[in-house]
């Protein structure tokens, strides 16, 4: 029987009832990966940055999950009162990793905060707040609504893209939504392979990479109930095997 790819995923910082400070990760996250075929390995924001390499070689592949805001620093942003939940040490480890992944070929899956990083790792830019910044948004923070896989707007598939083979020939489909900041500018070499209905990219890609695919919605929340999410995480632990 064939080894299950061990797939690494990033942590975020929390503070547990007695006041310690930990590095976890939603559940989810990790359900998602062994549903679809895979061994769920946490990386903890103690990384040091000379074993970027070494972890990437050793991980099948990467998971970027989501999260807190991104330090505007790293994109040239403004500081305004609607950026929350920075942790320096998630930065500089996630776009560490990110930009090692693509340098190496390395198959990864970016998950709504980790669609942002690839963004930001590859030169792009983020509205720090959608509402606020960008003209004619729709509402994308749907973080109180009870259940976290409420699909509250479509994104269209661009063709002749993953998600558009993954997902089969269906243009359009809705997806949840709990982000309140997306990609302003787009990166270099990434390509948009999903938008939604008020033209915000909800999907970016890296053409020519073996698996570099981010989404700004949240596919783990979906994937229990949702063919299309199940088959997304499928297709990312295919191209890690």
């Amino acid at each position: 029987m064939s080894k299950r790819p061990l797939i690494g995923l990033t942590s975020y910082r929390l503070k547990s009832e007695r006041g310690r400070v930990l590095d976890g990760l939603m559940p989810p996250y990790a359900e998602a990966v062994q549903a679809a075929g895979g061994i769920p390995v946490l990386i903890p924001l103690t990384l040091e940055n000379d074993h970027f390499q070494e972890l990437c070689s050793r991980m099948d592949g990467i998971v970027l999950p989501g999260g807190g805001d991104i330090d505007p620093i790293h994109y040239d942003g403004d500081q305004n009162g609607k950026i929350y939940g920075i942790t320096p040490d998630r930065d500089r480890v996630e776009l560490g990793l990110a930009r090692q992944l693509v340098d190496d070929d390395q198959p990864f899956l970016a998950i709504c905060r980790g669609h942002q990083v690839l963004n930001v790792a590859q030169g792009g830019t983020l509205f720090e707040d959608i509402l606020d910044q960008m003209d004619g948004a729709d509402q994308h923070a749907y973080f109180d609504h009870p259940d976290r896989g409420h699909t509250p707007h479509t994104v269209e598939i661009m063709p002749d893209s993953w998600l558009a083979e993954i997902m089969g020939a269906q243009k359009e489909r809705p997806v949840n939504s709990l982000h309140h900041q997306g990609i302003k500018d787009l990166g270099k070499d990434l390509i948009v392979s999903a938008v939604s209905p008020d033209g915000l990219a909800e999907g970016i890609e890296l053409p020519g990479h073996r698996f570099a695919v981010g989404v700004q919605w949240h596919p783990e929340e979906m994937q229990a109930h949702d063919t299309d999410m199940a088959n997304l995480f499928k297709a990312f632990i295919d191209a890690c095997k």
